[in-house]
């Protein structure tokens, strides 16, 4: 058994939540609105609180944290689906090797089309998907695409943070990751719960434990934002919820930085898959009142909803914690700009991006494709300075400002111009500090006379 995974303990934690009093609920979320986080018995009875009103105050506490750490800020990306080859025959997934459906990976010429293509949407930063194959997809092959997609241009726009999901590897391939520019280095565990893992796994990423300490074989290699998550529906959602807080306090205790984001991906349909339902099916509400829990208790990490979810819920999720999204995403390589071919699974969400940026503005939230915290130093511990006590805003917020602005300049159509100019406005008043408001006013005015990548 893993050490930082105590499944008995957790399964004890979620058994004696089972009927938690309100005032304990209540007593929890004032100390999580501290900033204070929680610990796992109080997550544990905030996951089951039958108490309408308490739930109510969670869901309003969750959004609060969020807004105190990160303002009214939306992160936007991609995904990018690089190679659909892979060795593990994983059960729930459409890249499963069992799967007969013919494979693809990108050559450069496709992958800089690709990306083009994503940058004429309007987006700067991408999360590269690879299955696992050392002869398809070697980490040099990796490491390639990585300088490709840095060193396409068009009109205006370019990449400026590439994130990367790839297989749990050594540390030596990591450092040729952190050598090549990568910005986040994400992997989910899936499931936290073993026997789920070994049974729905088949191939080198059957190794629980391979997957379970990827992230501290990255750190060792000097890769310090790290990204964690679980594919809810796996197993019971309260149990990978527990065990998701222990995954991050492992790494701030033993690594000295939490995870730099948190994702809440649901099972989703794909061909060749034969389920009609996951072993677990998580509810939209049990998954809010997750997301709601996790920005309590790690108040500081960027969270993530994709596209695997409806337009609708993504509304409410936006509401409880969520930092971070994906927009206009396809899930095969190649995807972008033709149709879907065989996905790794289905999206729920197919707008456009001008089109999520119209119900983000509608929320009164600030689209931002940021990326400066990267190319400033400002990752791993010194990001956790800041984000630990909300000062990440001080650079979020005009970032966020800075980059929309450029999207509205090269992208957006006139109504969209229209709201995101009175958005804009409306944002600049809530920079606090009075010569930043005036440096980023004057840098707006720059961007419209054309510079780009101006930024805090």
């Amino acid at each position: 058994m893993a050490g930082f995974i105590d499944e008995e303990g957790l399964h004890e934690l979620i058994r004696a939540a089972k009927d938690p009093a309100s005032d304990y609920c209540r007593k929890a979320i004032r100390k999580a609105m501290r900033l204070e986080g929680l610990e796992p018995s109080e997550a544990a009875a905030l996951l089951q609180t039958a108490d309408p009103e308490v739930v109510k105050e969670l869901f309003q506490a969750a959004k609060e944290v969020k807004d105190r750490i990160y303002g009214t800020r939306l992160v936007l990306f991609a995904p990018l689906y690089v190679s659909s080859f892979c060795v593990n025959d994983c059960t729930y997934c459409g890249f499963h090797a069992g799967n007969k459906s013919p494979r693809r990976k990108l050559t450069t010429d496709e992958l800089r089309q690709q990306v083009k293509t994503l940058i004429d949407m309007g987006h700067k930063r991408l999360l590269l998907e690879f299955g696992e194959h050392p002869d398809e997809n070697p980490i040099d092959y990796v490491v390639d695409t990585i300088k490709t997609i840095y060193s396409v241009k068009s009109g205006n726009g370019e990449i400026r943070r590439v994130n990367v999901n790839i297989a749990a590897t050594s540390v030596e391939d990591y450092r040729k990751l952190k050598e090549a520019g990568i910005g986040t280095y994400q992997l989910f565990q899936e499931t936290y719960h073993r026997k789920t893992y070994e049974r729905l796994h088949k191939g080198p990423k059957a190794d629980y434990e391979r997957q379970l300490y990827a992230h501290d074989r990255a750190f060792e290699a000097g890769i310090d934002d790290l990204g964690l998550g679980a594919l809810f529906g796996l197993y019971d959602y309260r149990f990978e919820a527990l065990a998701l807080l222990a995954h991050a306090r492992h790494m701030s205790e033993e690594l000295g930085v939490g995870p730099h984001t948190i994702s809440f991906p649901r099972w989703r349909p794909a061909d060749n898959v034969g389920w009609s339902s996951p072993p677990h099916p998580v509810s939209e509400e049990d998954l809010l009142r997750t997301i709601a829990v996790l920005r309590l208790a790690v108040p500081y990490t960027g969270m993530i909803i994709s596209t695997r979810e409806s337009p609708e819920f993504r509304k409410r999720a936006f509401e409880v914690g969520i930092s971070q999204t994906s927009a206009a995403s396809r899930t095969s390589p190649g995807g972008y700009g033709k149709a879907e071919e065989a996905a790794q699974f289905s999206v729920a969400d197919d707008r456009k991006v001008d089109e999520v940026i119209a119900g983000v503005l509608a929320q009164g939230l600030l689209p931002s494709f940021c990326t400066a915290c990267y190319r400033s130093g400002r990752t791993g511990d010194r990001f956790m300075e800041y984000a630990k006590n909300g000062r990440i805003q001080d650079f979020c917020l005009p970032n966020a400002i800075l980059t929309f602005k450029e999207y509205l300049v090269d992208y957006g159509d006139g109504p969209l111009r229209e709201k995101g100019a009175k958005t804009i406005a409306k944002e600049l008043e809530n920079i606090p500090d009075k010569a930043v408001r005036a440096k980023t006013k004057e840098r707006l005015i720059r961007v419209e006379e054309g510079e780009r990548d101006l930024y805090f």
